[in-house]
């Protein structure tokens, strides 16, 4: 089941399976990531690009998302309590744990979340492609993610919308 809202960072289409927030994603279907999917899951979210299954505005899972999402964005809200099941590797599982620990209005950079997760070497690349791949933006807090000397990097949303999120949590705190 899906919804969609309007929000500060454009239209948001909200995908649900099984009681758990499984996607959202920015003005339509995210490809990337979508051949990590199980099969099971693409077929329940996916056909031809577009959720399947029917818009349930008024699944009570959604409205409480879509509750969460507006207090978000109008700055009371600092931390989701939302049930997520994001599909992805063990590792990816791992990064996006840590995207997790990131506070509102705080940053890290993915050499500090490749050493968390005792990585060396090119763990910072291996966080980046799998920060890439959340599913689950804004909730699991991939913006939040910041190159070694603090700029902006990638974002699956665009870096514009990576600005928007990290100042409106940025102005909330002052």
């Amino acid at each position: 089941m899906w919804t969609t809202l309007d929000s500060p960072v454009g239209e948001l289409r909200v995908i649900a399976h099984k009681g758990a927030v499984t996607a959202i994603e920015f003005d339509g279907p995210r490809q990337a990531g979508l051949s990590a999917r199980s099969s099971a899951v693409q077929a329940a979210v996916r056909s031809a690009g577009r959720p399947v299954g029917d818009r349930a505005d008024d699944d009570a899972l959604l409205v409480e998302v879509r509750r969460q999402l507006d207090a978000y964005f109008a700055r009371d809200l600092k931390e989701f309590d939302l049930p997520l099941a994001p599909d992805g590797s063990p590792f990816q599982l791992k990064v996006w744990q840590q995207l997790r620990t990131i506070g509102y209005g705080d940053t890290a950079t993915y050499g500090e979340i490749a050493g968390r997760l005792g990585m060396t070497g090119h763990g910072a690349r291996a966080v980046g492609l799998a920060n890439g791949r959340n599913p689950i933006p804004i909730v699991i807090p991939c913006h939040r993610v910041v190159g070694a000397d603090g700029t902006l990097t990638g974002y699956a949303g665009g870096v514009e919308r990576k600005q928007l999120l990290l100042d409106l949590e940025t102005e909330a705190l002052f």
